[in-house]
């Protein structure tokens, strides 16, 4: 699933806003800040190619220029004046004002990119304003890819590149006796559903390492049911009538071990509470939970709820677990709103069988 973003521009009139496709619900696996890197471009005069893969949404500075031409926060080559087209898959550094040498375009040549796959088609995109820079294909593949290579003709530029999908890891060397973050985004770990994403999405919660910022991590909207004046239980726990919640399946089934709810750089707008419910479910089931909000779903309680702090990393073993058959998916419950950075799930996963493959079927709907 591929968006490719063009904007670097804005206008006054907005068309009216277009439904966006379910992959968007998946993970980028394209970013830099989960291992994506150029690592060829022919052509960055105006802008790098490393652009592209930035999580930050793209800048238009109107007054910005460089030695060559307008600064833009994207990948832009010059104007082509010779046949072929310019793909990018760079170098370290900043490229600005470079194009590929003859030594690099023969290194690439080994890649062999001429003859790979064809993912999306040549297919028309639509100017950079701020209601047309959303381009989305959806893809049809089904087999792994560690590599893609962009084809822009015959130049111009892109602003942004994701690349949605489930990271696929290769389990027959992870020993069933050995514990495994079984949600992480790079171990095949992917979002769901959720109540609510106000100021960050819930798939940044299973990213790499600990969050850069707040936006790193999920972070809901206030909530508006809260009552007038706050009263607690006697763990300390608010008493809220509401809640928010994020649902995830796990990259293989498994049993948790061990549980890590990380409130980094939340300070003032932390959970008072979280806890995380389970359930095992197989691909088939998965669509019509999905449809149904997760509300059919037959939850069990993994974690009981727990006071969490600010700017906080907070661990759990195996005593304030209560689950110990394997699990498929985990809904993360937080009372009565706020931000976590990060969800880590360490286990072991369990052999793959036929009815408990964790893997989406085609008509599976986020």
């Amino acid at each position: 699933m591929f968006p490719v973003q063009s904007n670097m521009a804005e206008r006054r009139a907005a068309a009216a806003a277009v439904e966006q496709p379910d992959f968007l619900q998946f993970n980028d696996l394209a970013c830099e800040t989960v291992g994506g890197r150029i690592i060829f471009a022919t052509d960055e005069w105006f802008a790098p190619a490393a652009n592209l893969l930035k999580r930050e949404a793209p800048q238009f500075l109107p007054t910005a220029f460089t030695d060559f031409g307008k600064w833009m926060d994207g990948w832009e080559t010059r104007r082509k004046r010779t046949p072929d087209h310019a793909p990018p898959l760079s170098l370290e550094g900043d490229r600005t004002g470079m194009a590929a040498s003859e030594t690099q375009l023969s290194a690439v040549v080994k890649l062999a990119s001429e003859a790979w796959p064809e993912l999306v088609g040549v297919s028309e995109l639509k100017p950079g304003y701020c209601d047309s820079c959303h381009n989305y294909f959806k893809v049809n593949f089904k087999e792994r890819v560690t590599h893609l290579r962009l084809n822009m003709h015959p130049d111009g530029g892109i602003s942004r590149l994701r690349v949605y999908g489930v990271g696929q890891r290769d389990w027959s060397s992870v020993s069933t006796n050995q514990d495994v973050d079984l949600v992480a985004l790079t171990n095949g770990g992917v979002c769901l559903g959720y109540s609510d994403a106000h100021f960050g999405h819930p798939r940044n919660m299973i990213g790499l390492g600990r969050a850069a910022n707040m936006g790193d991590g999920w972070e809901t909207a206030r909530r508006l049911d809260r009552p007038t004046h706050l009263k607690v239980d006697q763990q300390g726990i608010l008493d809220v009538p509401g809640w928010e919640w994020a649902v995830f399946r796990l990259a293989r089934p498994g049993v948790i071990r061990s549980v890590e709810v990380d409130t980094n750089h939340f300070k003032g707008n932390f959970p008072d509470s979280c806890r995380i419910e389970a359930c095992t479910l197989t691909p088939e089931d998965e669509a019509p939970s999905s449809a149904t909000g997760w509300r059919s779903v037959n939850w069990q309680i993994l974690l009981r709820p727990q006071k969490l702090r600010p700017h906080h990393r907070h661990l759990f073993g195996e005593a304030e677990l209560t689950l110990t058959p394997p699990i498929s998916h985990v809904r993360l419950v937080i009372a009565p709103d706020g931000g976590v950075s990060r969800l880590r799930l360490w286990g072991r996963p369990v052999r793959i069988t036929a009815a408990s493959t964790n893997q989406p079927t085609a008509d599976s709907k986020l």
